[in-house]
């Protein structure tokens, strides 16, 4: 079904608006149906709102009336669609439409760097704080590679015991160690043809370094316990929240490993360098939220939007994520005392008022001109508002729907 809403009274010629109303309900669940009744069909009225009619409009009505009904239903069969599609987005694993949200140059440049190195099957240092989905990144390229078809294999360094980490990565045969009944196949071999992702490299122990290193090397792996190699094809991804040539420096981390590592890095950037995305990537969020619970959007009025820009995010996208989940969960209310939940109650200033709703009317815009390629029309459609308001707020924000129309 399309994006629009049916209007329809009650007494019909042939069929009345309640046997109508079942069979468009029965067509989609979801399609709004606003009734017109008779002061007479009040009661059948009242209980077609309780089998499924969004609203019912009493005669007389002015036209003002119709209008405003008819624009709050448009609005709930949009998020309605919305919803529908990021529920499909949801259900499908390896979609990666709105990983890089966001409209700054700095998200921009991002994008371009991947695009540039994606398919050219090097291997990736990626460096990031925690949160600001590196993982996310490194499935981008994968995804955008030749070997999308193969595995993507991911590993947190840091949640693998030391003892364990050489027999995960690189496999065992039976009999290598104490308790090694069977062969084990590792990461490595289980990535072949694929892509290996070692998240938090810098925690990986010395020892698995040195095997690390003549793996990336000899583009070969030998199972603990065995000594025969077995050649790879494969492309290693890493990432790490530290600056490893640092590291090297106080033998942290080995320098040989850091340049073998080091073909092309790419820097993710904190969300707090990134801050007119965040009104963006919140409603993202927000809506990614409801369509996973069911549950329709509670929309952040300027305070909220206050809060959001005037926290420093240290767990970046990940805990602005997190906070999008909480709202929508209570109802956008009892967790959104944004200022004593992300500061501690502590009373700080922001931006002032005028500039927080800027950004937020901005990045509605964008992402509604993003959502529909640059088309004016659409675009009016998903934000509700006249032609002209909307080039008047494209030209207030040096917006250009061109930039859009490939995006």
């Amino acid at each position: 079904m399309g994006g629009g809403v049916v209007v329809c009274d009650i007494r019909l010629p042939g069929i009345d608006g309640l046997e109508f109303l079942r069979r468009a309900r029965a067509i989609d669940p979801d399609l709004p149906v606003v009734l017109i009744s008779g002061h007479g069909d009040i009661a059948m009225a009242v209980g077609a709102i309780r089998d499924g009619a969004y609203d019912f409009i009493e005669k007389p009505f002015s036209a003002d009336i119709l209008l405003e009904t008819v624009r709050r239903t448009l609005d709930k069969r949009t998020l309605t669609l919305e919803n529908r599609r990021l529920r499909s987005e949801l259900l499908d694993k390896n979609a990666s439409a709105g990983r890089l949200i966001g409209r700054t140059p700095a998200v921009q440049r991002l994008r371009a760097t991947i695009a540039q190195v994606a398919d050219t099957g090097a291997d990736v240092l990626l460096v990031g704080e925690t949160g600001t989905g590196k993982e996310m990144v490194a499935l981008t390229l994968h995804e955008n590679s030749a070997r999308r078809e193969h595995h993507f294999v991911a590993v947190n360094c840091g949640a693998v015991p030391d003892s364990l980490i050489e027999s995960e990565l690189f496999g065992h045969e039976a009999g290598a160690f104490t308790g090694a009944t069977s062969r084990r196949i590792g990461k490595f071999e289980h990535a072949d043809k694929g892509t290996l992702f070692l998240d938090e490299i810098e925690t990986m122990p010395a020892s698995a370094q040195v095997r690390l290193l003549r793996v990336l090397q000899e583009r070969a792996v030998e199972r603990v316990g065995s000594n025969r190699l077995i050649p790879l094809d494969l492309r290693v991804i890493a990432a790490t929240k530290i600056d490893l040539l640092h590291a090297s420096y106080s033998v942290q981390f080995r320098e040989d490993l850091y340049y073998r590592l080091n073909v092309v890095t790419i820097e993710i950037p904190p969300l707090r360098r990134r801050a007119e995305d965040i009104p963006l990537l919140f409603q993202h969020f927000l809506m990614m939220a409801c369509a996973r619970y069911g549950r329709d959007m509670p929309m952040p009025g300027p305070g909220k939007i206050h809060a959001l820009l005037s926290h420093d995010w240290p767990g970046n996208v990940r805990e602005l994520r997190n906070a999008a989940e909480r709202y929508v969960l209570l109802g956008g209310g009892c967790c959104f005392d944004l200022d004593k939940m992300l500061r501690g109650g502590e009373e700080t200033t922001g931006p002032p008022l005028p500039q927080q709703v800027d950004c937020f009317e901005k990045s509605l815009i964008e992402e509604a001109l993003g959502v529909n390629k640059g088309c004016i029309k659409d675009t009016m459609t998903t934000l509700g508002v006249p032609r002209k308001t909307l080039y008047d707020k494209m030209r207030k924000y040096g917006l250009d729907r061109k930039k859009y129309q490939d995006s």
